[in-house]
């Protein structure tokens, strides 16, 4: 049990990796900031549909994935709901990019718990290497996320130790959901389809609402060309992990 939580913690670390190269843009974060909306989006949607909703359709029906992905959805229009209508601020930053900011770690928090259930499932299987295959693809497709969490929160104002640990925080419901996974398999297994579309559906829908207009509100071909880069590296890390 030690030894998953290790683990799925070092999954959650990595994600805090991928805010290390938005600090290194410095002034020229303005200048690139349609390219880094493309990005995040690329990245973002990659996840949801090879990470999420391609397993979701493996382990259960159609009906169940369709369910999921609505609720998702529906979930995501909630959270827009409730920030539009309040002032959202941290500390004295405030604003359209604070909440595009706090949407996006919304997002990614949700859909980190069901990977966690991925980890812990996988764990207490028979099948070999299947443990090390799940922990590695997850801890992969983490370090990108980080650099989507970071996007937004760099163009708000957040300084480069909150971008960090936000985008650790946002993986921090993966050991909590290895653990619950290990220790009711059977259980957690059943929900995995509906989990994982739900996670792809708030995702998705995020990436249509915030994400893909700001990359191309600007116009050119910076989002574009961003957008695209973001789903080949997340098209090439899962090739590379064989997912």
């Amino acid at each position: 049990m030690l030894v998953l939580i290790l683990l799925a913690s070092l999954t959650a670390l990595a994600t805090g990796l991928g805010a290390i190269p938005v600090f290194f843009l410095g002034g020229r974060a303005s200048v690139w900031q349609p390219a880094l909306w493309g990005l995040a989006a690329g990245v973002m949607g990659v996840a949801a549909i090879r990470g999420l909703l391609v397993p979701a359709f493996d382990e259960g029906s159609t009906g169940e994935v369709i369910a999921g992905l609505l609720i998702g959805v529906l979930f995501l229009a909630g959270v827009r709901l409730l920030l539009a209508h309040r002032e959202v601020h941290v500390g004295r930053l405030r604003g359209a990019g604070v909440r595009t900011s706090v949407l996006v770690f919304v997002v990614l928090f949700v859909h980190s718990l069901p990977e966690g259930l991925a980890i812990g499932t996988a764990y207490a299987s028979d099948i070999s290497g299947l443990s090390a295959f799940v922990i590695l693809a997850i801890g992969l497709q983490n370090v990108p996320e980080g650099t989507s969490v970071a996007i937004p929160m760099a163009e708000a104002g957040f300084s480069r130790s909150r971008q960090f640990w936000a985008a650790v925080l946002t993986s921090a419901p993966q050991p909590v959901g290895a653990v619950i996974a290990y220790l009711a398999v059977e259980s957690v297994q059943a929900l995995l389809p509906i989990s994982f579309a739900f996670a792809a559906g708030a995702m998705l829908a995020l990436i249509a609402t915030d994400l893909l207009p700001r990359a191309l509100r600007l116009g050119g071909l910076r989002g574009p060309v961003g957008m695209l880069l973001g789903a080949a590296v997340m098209g090439a890390l899962s090739l590379a992990v064989g997912a």
